[in-house]
């Protein structure tokens, strides 16, 4: 899944791990912080929706579209 995010520097990394790796569906992420839209890359298992990993980083106080 693929999502456009507000996520922007090594802090905000920092800031949306917890609740990235928290979650037992997600088995890796990635966001390019190199790329103006800063797209957050989530393989995780069928069962996690893109609903519910937007909630999640909203939670960490960041935004995420997928896309």
């Amino acid at each position: 899944m693929r999502f456009k995010t507000n996520i922007n520097c090594g802090g905000c990394v920092r800031g949306v791990t917890p609740a990235l790796d928290g979650h037992k569906s997600i088995k890796r992420w990635k966001v390019d912080l190199e790329s103006i839209n800063r797209i957050l890359t989530v393989h995780a298992e069928d069962e996690v929706s893109s609903a519910e990993i937007s909630a999640g980083i909203a939670d960490a106080g960041f935004i995420a579209l997928p896309v």
